[in-house]
């Protein structure tokens, strides 16, 4: 299947999912559990309103469709959380994000990892942030001034700060699980 054909497919699926684009192959995603759903609706809730304090054009967007330079033919790839100051439109695919955001979940861990790396190849994604669900800890890709993207995340610990350069974002990483059972001591 081609970019073009998945964006004006109808795969009668009754469930509602959403459904991806990986090498050619349309792909399902798993449905999210509770822990999935709470730390996508505070983790958007944080940013969106730090954007609003910011007084920023720029928003956030729950599972927007992207699609990476490399293979864009035959890829579309759908983050949990994205942020972009692009203007709206009336697209299915989020156009110049900035940020991408992932909650890695046992169920799609490798999946979501191989997305990852199709983010990178996006000239104007400046950070990746995967957000563990089954404890407090976030991997953070943030792209070298060069232009290069470091081997490694950096890696934040549950006691330590989240800093967002690339929306001037910093609160400690535990905000992100308040309202999950991770949060409960």
């Amino acid at each position: 299947m081609t970019l073009e054909e998945i964006l004006s497919w109808d795969p009668r699926d009754p469930s509602g999912r959403t459904w991806q684009l990986i090498d050619g192959e349309p792909v399902a995603m798993a449905l999210g559990n509770e822990t999935h759903g709470a730390m996508q609706s505070e983790i958007g809730g944080l940013l969106g309103n730090h954007l609003i304090e910011q007084q920023s054009q720029c928003r956030v967007l729950t599972r927007p469709g992207v699609v990476p330079r490399v293979h864009a033919d035959r890829n579309f790839r759908v983050p949990d959380l994205g942020i972009t100051c692009a203007p709206p439109s009336h697209s299915l695919m989020m156009r110049e994000p900035l940020l991408l955001i992932e909650i890695l979940s046992p169920s799609n861990e490798a999946e979501t990892r191989s997305n990852i790396w199709t983010y990178a190849t996006i000239p104007s994604v400046q950070e990746i942030l995967a957000v563990h669900s089954t404890r407090i800890e976030a991997e953070l890709f943030r792209r070298n001034a060069d232009g290069t993207w470091p081997a490694e995340p950096a890696i934040v610990a549950a006691d330590g700060a989240l800093t967002l350069a690339s929306v001037a974002f910093s609160a400690p990483l535990a905000s992100f699980y308040r309202t999950t059972a991770l949060a409960v001591p």
